[in-house]
């Protein structure tokens, strides 16, 4: 499932394709890297900074905390039912 791209010497990477167009990513638009327990995590940005994209500005923060363990769950559940068993 997986794809393979090199980092260049300034840190750059390309994003493959077919990626690139299910996720709609076009030229200009922005990412977000997401640092997770299990890595990192590519994202679309949303315009605003990404302020508000999961939660009101005003949630408070054992709620984001919740929030965060269930979303790094969902990812790692995720990845675990997509890595064939060897």
């Amino acid at each position: 499932m997986g794809e393979t791209t090199k980092v260049t010497e300034k840190g750059q990477t390309t994003i493959p394709r077919d990626l690139r167009e299910k996720y709609g990513i076009e030229p200009g638009d922005s990412v977000e890297w997401v640092e997770t327990e299990d890595g990192v995590m590519l994202t679309k940005a949303v315009d605003g900074g990404g302020r508000g994209m999961l939660v009101p500005d005003d949630t408070d923060e054992d709620t984001r905390e919740e929030i965060a363990q269930e979303l790094t769950q969902r990812i790692h559940d995720r990845r675990t039912k997509e890595t064939p068993d060897t």
